[in-house]
């Protein structure tokens, strides 16, 4: 061991797993340490920047020896941007920790009886799978140290208009992107299009830390059919220069169908609270699943990778066995996506979810596909759904949730138990806090079976759905 900055360095260490956050792992003198861009098999220099009490971190100064199962990253930005971590690592081999990521959470935090898990579903697609990104405007771009000490310093860099992504962790700092490969090339000609326009209009991207600038973000969204939406964040009120930005995108990007924006001058990049205005075209895309169609607006949430999407449901339709008599909660409805999806093989379904204008896509898509069998809801899912909620609408016959990632509130799992359907599916974008939800549910149910889905290539995220039966 040598040190350098009174931080030590450790060579020759070989990479032995993968952990949290899409990092790999080794023991270092017994202590967990935790290293980014790295696999396992990878023989590595590492210098420790973080040291606490049950772990480290560190970061790779060399690598030795690359591992046989290391691959070469596809985006020039990896190891920079926050994104897509995993590119290094073969899809196949990216399952496989997947799978054994779930294992993990539902056995050492759960810690209930379960079946045997069923294989992980891959996603057909790796790269372009994504219908939305959101790219965010800087007045200054962000370097990382190395780059910045090649150039001579940073008077030597030409840091205006970035264009990109944050950094992990740094509300102000955002990566200038060149290539993003998660969305087909339109994102690229569109993103880049924009600063250039803006450098040779004069317009100005926004400093977080003033609160001035006339260009904020971009949120890019697509459909099956390659049609696009965009909405621009303007951060002050709309002017004849901004005006000449939105005409250039709907002269120069047919597959903008949908060219909205938005004046945000509040101090965050959310837009849920704002008025989205429309310059072109309609203010939604179509998408079709089954022969069903599904409005998304700029607000609406709708699952990220499309023709994925479908497996998801499709898995937690099955797993709610419906016969056509039962009535279906559906928790955390979004669009009323699984909702309707559905709607045909039950009884009725009911749909509660936190966002009014999401309810109300979820109303039209019902109306749009000729669904006459569904009630939506707007609220809080711990402050509507309550005993008196289940008293006036019905005892669930069947529970289908798919939280947000934090999972659900206890006092949403205690009206669960209370009303007692005979089956819950409980869909998870974090298996972490779906084992901690079991372990609760537990108390009246068994887990009979669990289907991992990969939704997100490159990246240590994973969906999971499980049955769940009453005792």
């Amino acid at each position: 061991m040598s040190k350098k900055k009174n931080l030590p360095i450790f060579e020759n260490v070989e990479i032995t797993g993968v952990a949290a956050e899409g990092k790999a792992l080794v023991r270092i003198d017994d202590i967990v340490t935790f290293v980014p861009n790295c696999v396992p098999g990878d023989i590595v220099n590492l210098q420790i920047t973080k040291k606490k009490h049950s772990f480290m971190e560190a970061k790779v100064l060399r690598v030795v020896q690359p591992s046989n199962v290391r691959c070469e990253a596809r985006c020039k930005h990896f190891g920079v941007c926050g994104g897509c971590k995993w590119q290094i690592l073969p899809y196949k081999e990216q399952l496989k920790y997947k799978q054994q990521q779930i294992v993990d959470n539902l056995t050492r935090i759960g810690k209930i009886a379960l079946p045997e898990i069923s294989p992980i579903l891959g996603s057909k697609h790796i790269y372009e799978y994504r219908n939305k990104l959101e790219f965010t405007c800087a007045d200054r771009k962000w370097f990382p140290w190395e780059v910045i000490e090649a150039a001579g310093g940073l008077d030597k860099v030409d840091s205006t208009y970035g264009l990109g992504f944050h950094i992990p962790n740094c509300f102000d700092k955002v990566l200038d992107i060149e290539e993003c490969h998660l969305m087909p090339d339109i994102n690229n000609r569109i993103r880049n299009g924009v600063r250039e326009y803006a450098r040779a209009h004069g317009l100005t991207f926004y400093n977080e830390h003033t609160h001035e600038g006339q260009l904020r973000t971009l949120i890019l969204r697509n459909n099956h059919k390659g049609e696009l939406m965009l909405v621009v964040s303007f951060g002050q009120k709309v002017d004849e220069a901004c005006i000449g930005l939105l005409e250039y995108l709907h002269t120069q990007f047919p597959e903008i169908i949908s060219l909205l924006y938005v004046e945000n001058l509040k101090y965050n990049d959310t837009i849920g609270d704002l008025e989205i205005k429309t310059y072109f075209g309609q203010d939604h895309i179509i998408e079709e699943m089954e022969g069903l169609q599904f409005k998304v607006g700029p607000k609406s949430f709708y699952q990220t990778n499309t023709e994925q999407a479908y497996e998801l449901y499709k898995v937690a339709r099955s797993f709610a066995e419906l016969t056509g008599h039962e009535r279906v909660y559906d928790l955390y409805t979004g669009t009323g996506t699984i909702a309707n999806f559905v709607a045909r093989q039950a009884k009725q379904v009911i749909g509660i979810e936190y966002v009014p204008e999401a309810i109300e896509d979820a109303k039209v898509n019902s109306k749009i596909n000729k669904i006459e069998n569904t009630l939506f809801f707007a609220g809080d899912m711990k402050d509507i759904l309550n005993d008196d909620f289940v008293a006036q609408y019905g005892r669930p016959d069947i529970i289908i949730t798919d939280p947000p990632r934090a999972g659900m509130h206890e006092d949403v799992v205690n009206v669960i138990l209370n009303a007692a359907p005979k089956r819950v599916v409980y869909v998870s974008c974090n298996p972490a806090t779906q084992a901690r939800d079991l372990q609760l549910l537990d108390a009246k149910y068994k887990v009979t079976k669990v289907q991992p889905v990969d939704m997100f290539p490159h990246t240590q995220h994973v969906e999971n759905v499980v049955q769940l039966e009453l005792k």
